[in-house]
């Protein structure tokens, strides 16, 4: 259990350091919010896919306090697992972004003014948050989990460019993010909205994607 917990706190903080880590390398790079967030995404999709080919065989390789919840829901995860991951995923983005932070000689913590709200970003976290939930139940469902680190970063990478988010699609990356003032942060004021869009975006993936998983194998046996 200590081995699943550490690998969610490790994958988690280093998700965050690498979003917090590239979006600051851009910003110093470029003045030019365009390639600023290229530089973030691409960085971002090779990290991710690494991630869960290493950890997807320990932990499971969520990353991620929504996927853990739909994994409890549907009794793939005990109660006592779902609780240590999202500790564990929660302390690994504060640690992650506190490691960037340093590692551009920032304070390691180093709040977020950057507010992020209205309609047009809940409904991008909502779209963005659905998709990767959607994508995991119909890997799960058509047992194709190994193709997971390459379609679930691809999906991230394009929802950071059409979603008016960026694609957050996390708990746990989204409240880590509160600690950094640089080109990833987010407003600790903006994050309970955060949330809470991507718990119903969450919730609509996980529900339609088994939906879809069900009628894929009523069809089988016809």
């Amino acid at each position: 259990m200590f081995r699943k917990f550490l690998a969610e706190f490790l994958g988690t903080g280093t998700l965050v350091a690498v979003v917090v880590g590239s979006g600051t390398m851009g910003t110093n790079l470029s003045a030019d919010r365009g390639v600023d967030l290229l530089i973030n995404t691409v960085s971002i999709v090779f990290v991710l896919g690494i991630l869960i080919f290493i950890f997807s065989s320990i932990s499971g390789a969520h990353f991620n306090p929504a996927v853990s919840l739909s994994e409890w829901v549907q009794k793939r995860l005990s109660m006592k697992l779902l609780f240590g991951y999202v500790i564990a995923q929660c302390a690994g983005g504060i640690a992650g972004a506190m490691v960037a932070n340093l590692m551009f000689k920032n304070p390691p913590y180093f709040p977020s003014h950057q507010v992020r709200n209205g309609v047009n970003l809940w409904i991008g976290e909502v779209c963005a948050t659905a998709g990767l939930l959607f994508i995991i139940q119909v890997l799960v469902g058509s047992k194709k989990e190994s193709l997971a680190p390459v379609v679930i970063p691809s999906w991230i990478g394009s929802a950071y460019f059409f979603t008016s988010s960026t694609s957050f699609a996390n708990p746990a990356v989204t409240l880590a993010r509160t600690f950094t003032d640089t080109f990833s942060g987010i407003a600790m004021s903006s994050v309970a909205m955060f949330v809470f869009s991507q718990l119903i975006g969450a919730t609509l993936g996980t529900f339609l994607g088994k939906y879809f998983n069900h009628n894929q194998l009523e069809e089988k046996h016809v």
